[in-house]
């Protein structure tokens, strides 16, 4: 009986099967006993155990079966003097660790990001995305982190690091001088260097950011729709065309005041025309309507010395391409395109054609 509460005592087996998703730092409960010189420890992969002897770091374990003796506890030997051999039980706090990914970490910007664009001057931007984290370092994140708690979670530091992560991302963002429009071709290398940049602060809890996105990089909404509405005076051609265009939809729709003053007006004006071709023997052949107004034709935007310029259209870029400012080699986009080419590899290439070639040297 007293052997059998003597054992009850002391802890021979330590190990941890997680069951949750966000649980980073677990606390092996003893329960006021002892551990057991000779116990069993059971570190599983994606795990690391950490002993916390009378408030100091003391052995960390990585994925394995051990047998606890004054030989795999280096620095718990030292600070106890078990140089000479222990065998009696003694009393550690043992955390176990994930080392595992937390994925799907969400990021963002709370207020805008004031940038500087080379074609817009200066706007304001916003950007979210998404990140993973893992325990690099098990000491060191007990001791800058987890400190004495028993079950320490993801959502206790994904908040921190979310403030590290929005004030690189700012700075890297307001410095890139990337203009807005080409941004969304280059979040791979920007997420690259704001992961970068956030490495050592993020060491610093003993953690690592081995996976880090950028997934969406935006202007406010009154800039956005200013910059619709420009894209449309530029896919339309001119300005005079786009008040026609204006006027034409509101036409089209039944019960809006102006289709109903432009059907007032064309009423009256069909009336006049009727009175004028009228004549005793009935109407004459009225004469042929107008043509319609030529298609606009596609809005190019060239890249000369880093920066954005346009929209041209075609009778622009004939007179550019005979004048040698534009040449097979200039950078051109236009809507609808995947990313910028060169003149070349577009429809523009029947424009260069066109233009002759140097003249001949003089005799």
């Amino acid at each position: 009986m007293v052997f059998d509460f003597l054992k009850g005592e002391f802890i021979d087996v330590i190990s941890w099967l997680d069951d949750t998703r966000d649980t980073m730092v677990w606390r092996f409960d003893r329960r006021d006993q002892a551990i057991k010189m000779g116990a069993k420890l059971t570190v599983r992969e994606g795990q690391a155990a950490v002993f916390i002897h009378e408030g100091q770091l003391a052995d960390v374990f990585q994925p394995g079966l051990y047998q606890l003796e004054t030989n795999n506890l280096p620095i718990l030997t030292t600070l106890q003097n078990w140089d000479h051999g222990f065998q009696s039980p003694f009393k550690s706090e043992v955390y176990f660790v994930n080392t595992t990914r937390f994925n799907d970490q969400k990021w963002g910007t709370k207020n805008p990001i004031m940038a500087r664009d080379p074609e817009f001057g200066p706007v304001r931007l916003r950007a979210f995305g998404t990140y993973s984290m893992r325990v690099s370092d098990p000491g060191k994140f007990i001791q800058e982190v987890v400190g004495t708690d028993g079950e320490f979670t993801s959502d206790e530091i994904s908040f921190q690091i979310r403030n590290v992560i929005v004030q690189s991302a700012s700075q890297v963002l307001a410095k890139s001088g990337i203009p807005v429009l080409d941004m969304a071709a280059n979040t791979a290398d920007l997420g690259k260097i704001i992961a970068n940049a956030i490495a050592p602060q993020v060491g610093e809890y003993g953690l690592s950011i081995p996976e880090f996105y950028i997934e969406n990089i935006s202007l406010p909404e009154e800039v956005e729709k200013a910059l619709d509405k420009r894209t449309s005076i530029g896919v339309v051609g001119d300005l005079n065309r786009y008040m026609q265009f204006n006027a034409a939809e509101a036409m089209g729709q039944p019960g809006s005041a102006m289709g109903a003053a432009m059907g007032a007006g064309m009423g009256a004006g069909m009336g006049m025309g009727m009175a004028q071709t009228m004549g005793p023997w009935g109407a004459q052949s009225s004469a042929a309507p107008p043509p319609p107004p030529p298609a606009a034709g596609k809005a190019w935007h060239l890249a000369v010395d880093g920066a954005t310029s346009g929209p041209f259209f075609e009778a622009d870029l004939a007179k550019a391409a005979a004048e040698g400012r534009l040449n097979r080699a200039t950078m051109v986009w236009t809507a609808g395109q995947d990313g910028w080419k060169m003149a070349a590899e577009t429809d523009l290439a029947r424009l260069l054609d066109q233009v002759p070639p140097p003249p001949p040297p003089k005799p």
